[in-house]
C-alpha cells in the first residue's frame, strides 16, 4: 500500500538543497514537515508511544503535526544540533543527552519509513577509514593512504609515496574570530612533518596525478556523474573556476557505487573521484549528506526530481 503521510525533512534553517526539494514536493501535493533539532524543545515537541506496530504518536512544529506511524520518508540533511543555551554546563550535558537519545531515537525508529539516509547509517559512513576500507572491498581504486599519530610513520609514508596530501578526517565548525573556516586539503613534504603529528590523528594520502575531478551523486538507483575541470588541488576552494561536463560513469564504477551504498545501508551518496591522465577513476570519498543541488542548474540533470521521486516513494 502506498503511503500518503508526510515527508519529514530534518535540517537547519539555511539549507538551499532542502529548500528546492521541499518546493518540488509541495508542487506535487506531497505533505512535508520540516524540522531542526535545534528547535527542540522551544518550538518542536513530540509524544511517542510504543504500539504493536512500532513507534506511534505525534510530532509537532508551529505549523505542522505529523503522525509518526504514517511518515512515508525522512530526509536527513544537516540539522543544527540541540542547543539548550539557557542551561548551565552540567544541566546542558544532561538535557542534550536526553534529547539525542529521546527525539533522536524516535526519529530513527519510524515504522515503514524510507530513510534518506538513516542517521545511524550516516554516522557509520562518515568515518573516513571505514569508507576507504569499504571502497577497496567494493572494487574502487583507492590511493595509498595512512591514518596515523606517529610522526616517523608519516614521514616514511611521505618519503615512499610522495607527492602526499594531508586531509582532515572530519570537518567540525572552525572559526577564526567570527569567520567560519575549513581545513583545506594540502600537499605536504617529508620535511614539513614534525612532532606535532603526535597530537591527534591525521590522514595522509598519495596525490593522484589528476586531469579532472568527478562528482557522482547517487539518488536511489539514479546515478548522476559530472566531470569538474578546475586546475585546482581542491575544486571546492573556488567555485568560480569550475567547468562542468555531464559524463557517463564506467559500468564497473556504477556497480561499485551501489555495492558501497548497500554496504553502509544508504540510498544516497555524493562520491568524489580524481580522474588521472590515463583516464582511471580514483575513489576519494563518499559524503552520505553531501551537497548536490547546485549541479542541476549547471548541467540540466534532473536531480531534484529524482530526489523528490525517491522521497515520494515513486521509485522506492
Amino acid at each position: 500500500m502506498t503511503r500518503t503521510g508526510p515527508v519529514l525533512v530534518v535540517t537547519m534553517i539555511d539549507d538551499p538543497t532542502a529548500d528546492v526539494v521541499i518546493s518540488e514536493l509541495y508542487d506535487r501535493g506531497v505533505p512535508v514537515v520540516r524540522l531542526d533539532s535545534g528547535d527542540f524543545p522551544a518550538t518542536l515537541s513530540f509524544a511517542a508511544s510504543l504500539t504493536p506496530h512500532g513507534i506511534g504518536g505525534t510530532l509537532s512544529t508551529p505549523t505542522r503535526t505529523a503522525d509518526l506511524s504514517a511518515v512515508r520518508s525522512l530526509y536527513y540533511r544537516r540539522p543544527s544540533g540541540f542547543a539548550f543555551t539557557h542551561l548551565d554546563e552540567q544541566d546542558l550535558r544532561f538535557a542534550v543527552t536526553q534529547a539525542r537519545y529521546g527525539l533522536g531515537g524516535v526519529l530513527a525508529s519510524l515504522p515503514g519509513c524510507l530513510y534518506v539516509n538513516h542517521p545511524h547509517r550516516i554516522g557509520d559512513a562518515e568515518f573516513k577509514p571505514s569508507g576507504l576500507a569499504a571502497a577497496v572491498r567494493c572494487g574502487f581504486r583507492v590511493p595509498a593512504t595512512l591514518v596515523t599519530s606517529d610522526p616517523a610513520a608519516a614521514r616514511a609514508f611521505a618519503r615512499s609515496h610522495g607527492p602526499v596530501l594531508y586531509k582532515p578526517l572530519s570537518t567540525p565548525p572552525f572559526r577564526i574570530g567570527r569567520v567560519s573556516c575549513t581545513v583545506e586539503v594540502g600537499e605536504v613534504t617529508e620535511d614539513q612533518i614534525d612532532e606535532r603529528v603526535a597530537g591527534t590523528a591525521h590522514l595522509f594520502q598519495r596525490r593522484v596525478d589528476k586531469a579532472a575531478d568527478v562528482r557522482v551523486t547517487v539518488i536511489g538507483r539514479e546515478v548522476f556523474s559530472v566531470r569538474i575541470e578546475s586546475g585546482l588541488l581542491d575544486w571546492r576552494t573556488d567555485y568560480e573556476r569550475l567547468v562542468y561536463t555531464v559524463v557517463e560513469a564506467p559500468s564497473g564504477i556504477v556497480d561499485a557505487l551501489h555495492r558501497y551504498l548497500d554496504h553502509f545501508g544508504l540510498v544516497f551518496g555524493a562520491f568524489d573521484f580524481a580522474v588521472d591522465r590515463a583516464g582511471a577513476w580514483w575513489f576519494l570519498e563518499c559524503n552520505p549528506s553531501g551537497q548536490w543541488a547546485w549541479l542541476e542548474p549547471e548541467t540540466g540533470l534532473p536531480m531534484v526530481a529524482a530526489m523528490a521521486d525517491l522521497l515520494e516513494r515513486r521509485t522506492a
